[in-house]
């Protein structure tokens, strides 16, 4: 299963990277369970998605919660508490 996620503000400076496809592994099917797995990558991405961080997060443009269901083509975003414009 392959989605795309994106990352805003400073999570975009803190892990280098605005956007990526990924391919899901089997069980990865929540918001929770993604954030999980982009934490288990380990330096930087563990400590922006850190648990107890406080990281919103949306699917289609929707604000969504950890134990959203995540499908395939889904656009998924992280992004800080607060933005700028």
């Amino acid at each position: 299963m392959k989605v795309k996620v994106l990352y805003f503000a400073s999570l975009r400076e803190q892990l280098g990277a605005s956007a990526e496809e990924i391919e899901l592994p089997a069980g990865v099917r929540t918001l929770a369970a993604l954030r999980a797995h982009l934490r288990g990558r380990g330096g930087a991405w563990a400590l922006a998605l850190a648990e107890g961080k406080l990281v919103r997060a949306s699917v289609n443009l929707d604000m969504a919660d950890p134990a959203t269901a995540i499908k395939a083509g889904d656009e998924i975003g992280f992004f800080p508490p607060v933005t700028g414009g």
